[in-house]
């Protein structure tokens, strides 16, 4: 059963943008250092910066794909972002973890 969920904004930068990215989640008190988390790109998400429709983030997993680190007790976990190709802008993403 899922123990903490949100959602945070990973970034690829402004043109001509990155490969890679992370964003760091934090605030999760109760995480231990033995948590498993995972991120994923939910299909009709859009970005904050209204640059990424609900179109562009159902087609994101196509050339990208996200990892969550091993998360540090009492504080969170980083999820990491990696892209076949240069992507721009802020993207959504959705996270849980459990133990």
């Amino acid at each position: 059963m899922a123990t903490g969920t949100g959602v945070a904004e990973i970034d690829f930068g402004a043109f001509p943008g990155a490969n890679e990215a992370s964003i760091a989640v934090s605030g999760q008190g109760s995480i231990s250092a033995t948590s498993k988390a995972e991120a994923w790109v939910m299909a009709d998400d859009v970005s904050s910066d209204t640059l990424h429709t609900a179109a562009d983030h159902r087609y994101l997993p196509q050339f990208a794909s996200f990892t969550c680190g091993t998360p540090t007790a009492a504080t969170g976990f980083t999820i990491y972002g990696r892209s076949v190709h240069k992507l721009q802008g802020k993207w959504k993403l959705r996270w849980v973890w459990a133990d």
